[in-house]
């Protein structure tokens, strides 16, 4: 029996990406746009959500060592995010915000 779920994808392929796969793919799937690669759709699957859309995703989309595909929904007890394919990579903004580091500066060197 299938389950239905709503879900946000997150999604970076990099410069070369196979958007156009994707974008059909989105297309197909009634997804609609949430911002700059973000979109929301009801997903149908069988067994486990993530794998599902991994293989689901893998099978439609050409994907590399640089695609990205991160999935957002409401788990059994709370809001989930997982990567569906490839991992988090260093933010931009490290290093902009405070360390939370208090140091004293003595004039000694």
């Amino acid at each position: 029996m299938a389950t239905a779920r709503g879900i946000w994808l997150s999604y970076d392929l990099g410069v070369n990406g196979d958007y156009e796969s994707l974008y059909a793919w989105l297309d197909d799937h009634d997804a609609k746009e949430c911002g700059s690669s973000v979109a929301f759709l009801r997903y149908e699957f069988d067994g486990q959500l993530i794998d599902s859309l991994k293989n689901d995703l893998s099978s439609s989309v050409t994907l590399n060592k640089k695609s990205r595909i991160y999935a957002v929904y409401r788990g059994e007890k709370s809001t989930v995010g997982k990567f569906v394919i490839g991992r988090r990579k260093s933010a931009p903004w490290e290093g902009y915000g405070e360390s939370g580091e208090v140091t004293e500066d003595d004039g000694e060197e």
